[in-house]
């Protein structure tokens, strides 16, 4: 048991400093001073961008869809490569196809359809990735807590319509404020799976036989439609007693704005409501 909180305190440190973009980056991509803010200033194309560090078995690198802009086709594109970075000579254009085409890159565009992927020819079952009120999200032997991957619309005005997706703890795949990370899980071959999670959903295995034994960075490609996503750190640890009455709460409401006629304080029921 010691040696567990210690692999998870080592875990949530380094999370901590790997939750930000890497100094390499495409042309039209700007990064904020903290470099977790990734901003596509010009085109629909040159955003691709990296984890800073290259991640840990189980560790995800975790975005959130910031903002959007109309007029072109095509989301967010997420993945991994073995490639450091700052080895490239020059950033390529796109992710897909001419990262991808240099080997060792695998990268999935983001669709409104959710990324669902076959595993072992078979559709992965609402039983398999969980329960959305269960704290921790299970990926094969990797535990994550749920409620930081989970991305919510603001309540607001018409909440009533988002309701249902908001107690599923879903927002469409390519919305903004939609969170998606991307991970690796090793295999008893010495190889690793890529996980994409979307909203605290595990979409099943990406990719498969990547080289663990390799450092492997995390690529997100702010692509057409996305325009700007920021780092979301996470923590690997156990929930907050606020988190999991937080939880409670939305569980039980009628819908969002319901929040404001429970005799709680304005901080908690910001909090419920997830601002």
């Amino acid at each position: 048991q010691g040696r567990l909180k210690i692999a998870v305190a080592a875990m949530a440190a380094r999370c901590r400093l790997a939750a930000r973009f890497h100094r390499v980056h495409g042309t039209n991509v700007r990064l904020d001073a903290s470099r977790t803010r990734a901003t596509r200033v010009e085109s629909f194309a040159n955003g691709l961008c990296f984890s800073q560090e290259p991640l840990a078995p189980g560790q995800i690198f975790l975005v959130e869809i910031e903002e959007k802009e109309l007029g072109w086709c095509g989301h967010l594109r997420v993945g991994l490569t073995a490639h450091d970075p700052q080895s490239l000579e020059v950033v390529p254009e796109y992710s897909l196809p001419d990262l991808v085409n240099m080997g060792d890159t695998w990268v999935f565009a983001i669709t409104r359809s959710h990324n669902r992927v076959a595993v072992d020819g078979e559709e992965a079952t609402a039983r398999s990735r969980g329960s959305p009120w269960e704290p921790f999200l299970l990926v094969e032997q990797v535990r994550i807590p749920r409620d930081t991957l989970v991305g919510r619309s603001r309540p607001g005005r018409y909440s009533h319509i988002l309701d249902d997706l908001y107690k599923m703890n879903v927002l469409p795949a390519t919305a903004r404020r939609s969170r998606i990370g991307v991970l690796y899980a090793l295999q008893p071959d010495g190889t690793a799976d890529m996980h994409i999670i979307i909203n605290g959903e595990d979409m099943g295995p990406s990719a498969r036989h990547l080289p663990a034994a390799r450092p492997l960075y995390a690529v997100v490609d702010v692509f057409a439609s996305t325009k700007s996503v920021r780092v979301i750190p996470v923590e690997y640890g156990l929930p907050s007693l606020q988190t999991l009455c937080r939880l409670v709460i939305q569980k039980h409401i009628v819908h969002r704005l319901a929040i404001d006629g429970l005799d709680l304080p304005p901080p908690l029921k910001s909090f419920c409501k997830h601002e």
